[in-house]
């Protein structure tokens, strides 16, 4: 019974199954019941499985035919309005046909129109990307248009300007264009198309200056004077005004000239036409004739490249040879002042132009290197004028080239150099022109004593006495009370020398004009020059003259008078020196002149040689006298020889008596 029981509890287990299976087969996907399908002939019931699903189905059958049939008549209806709707359908399909084929044909043109009108609007587009892009690219093309413009007229800094808005500024807006490429390509060789065209202007400037030199200098030596004669003017009329023309400004800023849109001219190598100016005229400043343009544009062209040091050092370098090439006097330059002066002028100008760059650059040269060069033109300068003026032996010519020296020392000073040195260099220039001076007196006092009569000097009238006395300062009140004719106890060559001492007097005060000397220093020099005139030349060409064999008594004596009067005539110049250079004579330092003594000797002189020429003569006479010594005719008539031993005598004596008593001879 209990086995019964277990059977039905199983069966009814397995039918539960069954049905559960069932429903999740009706209501699982298809694709999903494998799972299920495996479980049902994994057991062992599956013939019961089979017909539970036998059953299933033939219920679903039943249902399905009692739904067809309740739906039966509705299907008829609806399959009889789909008829109906079919020859509608059919109707609806031909007029949209026939309405399709009319809106084809209508619209065959719209289509082709909107066909045009796509294309225009294609075209339109295209153009407008076109010119924004020809927007982009006439800049470029213009500016490089104007970059070669530039370069053809060769305004080369504006061109490299152009240069660098064109590679920073608009390239880069069209860089993916194949004819930037070629232009981005070309620019370097652009630079340096210009670089070297700059620098080629630069050599032609220095080479122009170079031969120029002379006339540069030339005008700043004639401003110089022209300067030195204004303020003389002033010192000896202070209470007039003088206006003078304003001065351009020598250092114009350049900015102007290198923006300048022309092309380069003539100018551009470095010196500017000038015609020769009338006297009255005003002399054209040195700068005035130079074009410093080149320079300038050189110097900005290589400070935008980066290679400014490198311009500075050429520079630099081509100056310096330059200035040693100026340096080198030529070999004849002290036969004429022409010489000294073409070489002054060459070095003035060579000055001015680096003065003149100094200040208008700003680091192109420095003042280290001006007093560099400076110095060392000095040195060559005083060596080659020491040198060659040794050879001068014209006191005019060394005179004339003192005042060139001074014209040369005053004209730099203008500019800032430092002079000194010249200046000193002229004291030994003046001990120089003081030899050349003793030189050309020393003839000069030969002349007069050669060419003396050694005679007093007889007057016929009022006026040739005082022509006399104005010569020479002479006063004697006995000889102006006597009436005319009467002569003087000098002979001719007292005034005359004692006027060509004054004429020394003034060579020697003429070199000392102008070389900043005080008053003391000038006396000074003259004296001494003087004590050397009279010590030495005149001294010597006095005691020539004495020592000369065919002078004769009367000549010496003449010539003892004659000093004598000199002698005197000594503080007189001692007055005109003190007169010329305001220094007393009771200065401390005051040098004396030594006349006296010169005159004193030279008198002496005289007295020895005729005593010695007496002396001489007398001795003649003994030697040629014939005494018969064993004569016994002892007469007191004298002898003959000693009669005219007595004439001679007696006649010479006679001379003496116009010498000064207290220095006869003995």
């Amino acid at each position: 019974m209990e086995r019964g029981k277990m059977a039905e509890a199983e069966s009814l287990e397995t039918a539960a199954e069954h049905e559960r299976i069932l429903r999740e087969i009706e209501s699982t996907d298809t694709a999903c019941i494998g799972p299920t399908l495996r479980s049902v002939y994994d057991g062992e019931e599956h013939g019961r499985f089979m017909e539970k699903l036998e059953t299933r189905i033939r219920n679903h059958d039943r249902e399905i035919e009692k739904m067809c049939n309740f739906h039966y008549q509705g299907f008829v209806d609806s399959i009889t309005e789909l008829l109906k709707v079919r020859g509608e359908a059919q109707k609806l399909k031909n007029q949209v046909t026939d309405t399709n084929r009319k809106l084809q044909h209508e619209g065959k043109e719209l289509v082709i129109a909107m066909e045009e009108l796509k294309q225009c609007r294609l075209q339109q587009r295209n153009i407008s990307a076109t010119v924004d892009k020809l927007m982009l690219c006439l800049p470029v093309l213009e500016m490089y248009s104007k970059l070669r413009d530039q370069m053809k007229t060769k305004r080369h800094y504006p061109a490299l300007k152009t240069l660098e808005h064109l590679e920073h500024t608009y390239l880069p807006q069209v860089s993916h264009y194949r004819f930037c490429k070629v232009m981005v390509d070309n620019i370097p060789k652009l630079r340096e198309e210009i670089k070297d065209v700059s620098m080629s202007d630069l050599k032609d400037f220095l080479e122009s200056i170079r031969k120029h030199s002379d006339k540069i200098g030339e005008t700043a030596m004639k401003q110089a004077q022209q300067q030195r004669n204004l303020d003389n003017i002033i010192l000896q009329q202070p209470r007039i005004g003088i206006k003078r023309k304003p001065k351009k400004d020598a250092y114009t800023i350049f900015d102007a000239e290198i923006e300048s849109t022309s092309p380069k001219s003539e100018q551009d190598s470095g010196i500017l036409d000038v015609e020769d100016e009338e006297e009255d005229e005003e002399v054209p400043g040195a700068q005035d004739l130079v074009d410093f343009s080149p320079v300038y544009r050189c110097l900005h062209i290589y400070s935008v490249l980066g290679a400014r040091e490198t311009f500075e050092n050429y520079y630099r370098k081509q100056r310096r040879k330059q200035a040693r090439l100026v340096l080198q006097p030529p070999s004849n330059m002290h036969e004429t002042l022409d010489g000294y002066r073409k070489y002054f002028n060459q070095i003035v100008g060579f000055f001015v132009v680096e003065d003149h760059i100094l200040h208008t650059t700003q680091g192109l040269v420095n003042r280290a290197y001006i007093d560099e060069l400076w110095e060392m033109a000095l040195s060559k300068t005083i060596a080659a004028l020491r040198t060659h003026s040794s050879y001068c032996s014209d006191p005019n010519l060394v005179l004339d080239l003192k005042n060139l020296i001074v014209l040369f020392a005053d004209t730099l000073q203008v500019y800032g150099f430092p002079v000194n040195q010249l200046f000193d260099m002229l004291l030994e220039i003046r001990d120089q022109y003081s030899e050349t001076l003793l030189k050309k007196w020393a003839g000069i006092f030969r002349n007069i004593l050669d060419s003396d009569n050694y005679s007093p000097i007889p007057v016929t009238s009022e006026e040739m006495y005082k022509k006399v006395v104005g010569q020479f300062p002479f006063q004697d009140i006995e000889l102006e009370k006597q009436p005319f004719p009467k002569k003087f106890p000098f002979s001719e060559f007292v005034p005359k020398v004692y006027n060509q001492i004054k004429e020394f007097i003034y060579a020697c005060l003429k070199f000392s004009e102008d070389l900043h000397l005080s008053s003391t220093e000038v006396d000074d020099m003259i004296r001494k020059s003087t004590n050397l005139l009279l010590t030495r030349t005149l001294s010597n060409s006095l005691q020539n003259v004495i020592k000369r064999k065919n002078i004769g008594l009367t000549e010496l004596v003449q010539i003892i008078i004659n000093t004598t009067h000199l002698e005197k005539s000594c503080k007189y110049l001692e007055e005109f020196i003190t007169n010329i250079t305001n220094v007393l004579p009771e200065t401390v330092h005051t040098t004396k002149l030594y006349g006296t003594t010169t005159f004193k000797d030279a008198r002496h002189a005289a007295e020895e040689e005729i005593y010695t020429n007496l002396n001489q003569k007398i001795d003649q006479f003994l030697q040629l006298a014939d005494y018969d010594w064993m004569t016994g005719d002892l007469g007191n008539k004298a002898s003959d020889y000693l009669v005219d031993l007595i004439a001679f005598l007696r006649s010479t004596f006679a001379v003496f008596t116009h010498l000064p008593v207290s220095d006869s001879c003995s």
